[in-house]
Order: C-alpha cells, then structure tokens, then sequence
C-alpha cells in the first residue's frame, strides 16, 4: 500500500502583541534589520532617508541577519533595542 502525505496544515491562530505605535516619529532613532537579500539594504537606507526628510527620525542601527531564513541574533536584538526606538525589518528582491 502506498502511504502520500499532504504537506499542508490549515493555520494555527495565535495571539500575537504587537508593540504601541509611536504618536509622533520626530526625533525617534531608527533602528533596521536586513535580511540579506538582494537590495534589502537599499531599499531600507532610502525608507530611512524618507523618514529623516519627512519625520525628523534619525537612523542609529542596522542588524544584518545571517540568512532571510534566520531569526535576529539574541545580540543583535540587544543592540536594536537599546540604540532604536523603532525598528523596521525589511526584504529585498
């Protein structure tokens, strides 16, 4: 008899906090997380220039993860979180 296996899995629902939205970003320290791929640096150093033009928002950091499918380092997240006040994580492609 031949066993076949369906890979996949109705989602499982979870309760997910997320973080208090700034009021204002003037004068907030961004901090990014790039995840390796091709232009993700880019495109988060122009989303930070953006915000700097428009919101007063000033970049202190940027985490680069070893690959897209890694989670942040537990040290990278320390450095995050005492140098940004806000964090943005972003892709490339």
């Amino acid at each position: 008899m031949t066993k076949i296996f369906d890979p996949t899995a109705a989602p499982v629902a979870r309760a997910v906090a997320l973080a208090a939205r700034p009021v204002e970003l003037r004068g907030l320290r961004l901090g990014l997380v790039e995840n390796t791929k091709f232009n993700s640096d880019t495109l988060l150093l122009k989303l930070a220039d953006r915000l700097r033009e428009r919101h007063g928002i000033t970049m202190t950091h940027m985490a680069r993860k070893r690959s897209p499918s890694h989670e942040v380092d537990e040290r990278a997240i320390a450095a995050l979180k005492e140098r940004s006040d806000v964090v943005v994580s972003g892709i490339g492609d």
